[in-house]
């Protein structure tokens, strides 16, 4: 009965909007899309809604006939006829789902689906013959929109007869009050002959296999075209989890066109093609995908399960509709000596644009972001995180507590992996350092005489060499480029230093020796550095007396700069107390920075400047003083000793790169954090800190026992265990049914959680200096 009302009501509004005079077919079907969306938690029943729209127009609204999953993970799929025998065209998609319920729909065309039921488990198929993927929808994607003129080609006596509807319900928590599901797409379909046919050519490799702990393997795919000219216009990636970036080109004379290149760990929907492609007869259709096999302990196949992988690029193009082919597949590599030239950018892992992270986090178009500056993890993920058991632990046969050092201003690893630590000597950063306009006031004392720059064995802290004698007053930050240079910052001298590993004279000096001022050339206490190992371009953190990060040339030329000073109160995206500490995380192309006395980490794009983020948590107290980031997604950092009265430890901090979230805290068992300076962390998760107080450096190594859970590089999104089905969608069987695993999914599970929250509101002090006599409760402590 209800479903009959439904169809009443929007037969009314469709005549109403005839008699009132609108008789345009997408005007009517406009009306129709927003007529049904206050009609989304019903359900149309058995009989599905066919709207007319004049003569030529209609829409079919395929839904989901009020379902209930029983377990996440389930794969369920509907078919609708074509309620027409001749030859029609669809020109536009509306899906009706949200990421609440629902993690993925595809649209599938066929003349035979295999099952007659109202519904059934996609487990015994989609289509009895050959099915085209038409549509394909995630994670709140928008509408997919066809260039006006073209039209996927059904009915008459070529085109699909059905549409099969598959739709993946990945975890069932939000079906606990029994609700029935209604999901689905409704197309809008017309008679009126396209002069451009949409069609699908899918790109994917049959036979890669990566080997365990890889960290690199490309699987390259190429056919030469050999039909009538096309236009692409829309991309879409797909991998499993080991996948970090898709990338499809044009080939044509030796020159390599980009189609399109994404992350497979966004959002899996059609993405329009930037600059569309043409593509004629014997050029060339080349993808990649590339892989990591870190974490695996077994070779991974190609193949449709959980812990197999797939590589697949789909292409949507159009045709002169009297050459029209509507589904083509390529599978092999025609010539594999052709991808020694394939442009650099296809093995640089995507950054997740912000409008993707929206997409993610169930934003629309529509919807304001009012608090962009800080990611929170929504009660689904933590429960994922807190199932992974990741821990470190400080490392009790680490000797390197033993070592005699100085202050310990900077750590970083080195090219081969070796710790190299930035110390003091026998200088003393004190309240008698400098005057009230940060001129150092102990020149008397010359420069350190012992070397500054220890290079330690990891492993057993072993002394592989030394330099930096005789260079600098007060040393501060460390960094090492990807050639092996030392980029160090001295607060005394107001300079910043690029050394070889085995110079005795710095290679470039950036800023004036005792100093300090606030133009392109002068420097006022610099705190660290960080060089783009893509682009050799050099960001400093400038420092305690300014507030700004400065990029250079790799030269040293000044290129620009952003930041300035907290205002009084809530400190804005931009803001700095104290930018202490610099981060890169190169696969995103973001800078993280440590605002010290914000007691944050906030997160910028390395081409612009433009803010990206804020991290903050209440247990990070006011202070935040090193931040570091390991391959994999995961953030480290290290915070400041409370001030008096309040009682947030000092401690080191893990968090998922992706949400913020701190996933772990650390804390040494011999000796004790006084005030932990700086911090690096290694590939394999192995972290240094040093103490400018205590005059230690520890080392922490990751316990980590569970295999399966391991973090996405581009990302950085945890992927707890997976459970159930690995995946549903495109009947690949034709091509997998050899291989190993294979089990007809198409698609792996993503998390379907992701929320956008108030962060932490704790402000900081007002401080000036670094040294660390007891600061009282508005004093700054130093280093």
């Amino acid at each position: 009965m209800a479903g009959l009302v439904n169809n009443l009501l929007i037969l009314i509004l469709v005549l109403q909007n005839i008699c009132s005079g609108f008789r345009s077919s997408l005007s009517v079907f406009k009306r129709y899309k927003d007529a049904t969306r206050s009609l989304s938690s019903e359900c149309f029943g058995s009989t599905r809604p066919v709207i007319s729209f004049g003569l030529s127009d209609f829409a079919l609204d395929i839904r989901m006939p009020g379902v209930t999953p029983k377990q996440s993970d389930t794969y369920l799929c509907m078919s609708v006829p074509l309620p027409v025998d001749d030859e029609a065209y669809v020109v536009d998609f509306k899906p009706h789902a949200s990421m609440d319920t629902v993690h993925h729909m595809l649209l599938f065309g066929c003349n035979e689906p295999s099952s007659n039921e109202n519904y059934w488990d996609c487990d015994e198929g989609i289509c009895k013959d050959k099915s085209n993927i038409l549509y394909a929808w995630a994670r709140n994607a928008p509408p997919t929109r066809l260039p006006k003129g073209v039209g996927f080609r059904v009915g008459g006596e070529t085109g699909s007869k059905f549409f099969v509807l598959q739709v993946h319900y990945g975890d069932i928590s939000a079906f606990r009050d029994k609700h029935k599901d209604c999901s689905g797409v409704t197309l809008h379909l017309t008679h009126q002959k396209q002069p451009l046919i949409a069609g699908m050519y899918l790109m994917m490799s049959v036979n890669t296999v990566i080997p365990p702990g890889e960290k690199v393997v490309d699987a390259d795919i190429a056919c030469h075209y050999k039909r009538f000219p096309m236009h692409l216009f829309a991309y879409r990636v797909h991998t499993h989890r080991l996948g970090k970036v898709v990338s499809g080109y044009r080939v044509r004379n030796g020159q390599w066109t980009l189609i399109g290149r994404q992350s497979p760990q966004v959002p899996q929907a059609f993405y329009p093609v930037e600059h569309p492609v043409d593509v004629s007869y014997d050029d060339i259709l080349a993808a990649r995908c590339v892989f990591s096999g870190e974490g695996r302990t077994t070779e991974t196949h190609i193949g449709g399960t959980a812990n197999d992988e797939m590589c697949n690029f789909y292409i949507m193009y159009y045709m002169e509709a009297k050459h029209a082919v509507s589904y083509t597949t390529c599978t092999q590599n025609a010539n594999p000596e052709m991808f020694r030239n394939i442009p650099q950018e296809a093995n640089i892992p995507i950054p997740v644009k912000p409008d993707m992270l929206k997409m993610a986090h169930g934003h629309h178009e529509e919807t304001k972001d009012t608090d962009k500056s800080s990611l929170q993890l929504s009660k689904g993920e933590e429960e994922e995180i807190l199932d992974q058991n990741f821990h470190i632990e400080e490392a009790m046969e680490w000797p390197g507590l033993d070592l005699k050092l100085g202050q310990v201003s900077g750590l970083a690893l080195d090219p081969e992996n070796n710790l190299v630590v930035f110390h003091r000597g026998d200088h003393v950063w004190d309240e008698n350092s400098f005057d009230s306009k940060f001129v150092y006031q102990q020149r008397g004392l010359g420069p350190i005489e012992q070397n500054t720059i220890l290079v330690l064995n990891p492993s057993n802290a072993k002394l592989l060499r030394s330099t930096g004698k005789n260079l600098f007053y007060l040393p501060h930050g460390l960094s090492i480029d990807k050639d092996g240079n030392y980029w160090v910052t001295d607060v005394a001298l107001h300079q910043v230093f690029k050394l070889g590993a085995d110079a005795k004279e710095p290679l470039l000096i950036l800023g004036v020796a005792l100093q300090p001022g606030s133009d392109n050339s002068h420097f006022c206490q610099p705190t660290d550095v960080a060089v783009d190992p893509v682009t050799g371009s050099v960001y400093i953190s400038d420092g305690y007396c300014n507030s700004r990060i400065i990029q250079f040339s790799p030269n040293g030329l000044y290129v620009m700069q952003w930041g300035e000073e907290s205002s009084s109160g809530k400190a804005g995206p931009g803001q700095f107390r104290i930018p202490h500490s610099l981060a890169l995380i190169p696969e995103l192309s973001q800078l993280c920075v440590a605002d010290r006395e914000n007691g944050r980490i906030q997160c910028f794009r390395l081409e612009t400047g433009e803010f990206v983020r804020e991290i903050k948590h209440r247990s990070f107290g006011r202070e935040l003083f090193a931040v570091s980031y390991a391959p994999g997604g995961l953030l480290f950092a290290v915070n400041g000793m409370p001030y008096p009265g309040e009682s947030e430890p000092v401690q080191g901090f893990v968090m998922n790169f992706s949400t913020g979230e701190i996933i772990d805290t650390f804390i040494p068992l011999r000796k004790s954090f006084e005030m932990p300076h700086d911090i690096v962390a290694s590939e394999d998760k192995t972290v240094f800190v040093g103490d400018v107080h205590a005059r230690t450096v520890w080392k922490f190594a990751s316990t980590e026992t569970d295999g399966e859970h391991k973090l996405d590089s581009n990302s950085g999104r945890i992927l707890g265990r997976l459970r159930g089905k690995g995946g549903g969608g495109l009947n690949l069987g034709n091509f997998f049914a050899s291989h190993k695993g294979y089990s007809r999914k198409g698609f792996d599970r993503l998390s379907t959680e992701g929320s956008d929250q108030e962060k932490d509101e704790d402000d900081g002090t007002d401080s000036e200096e670094e040294y660390s006599a007891p600061p009282p409760p508005q004093a700054l402590s130093s280093s």
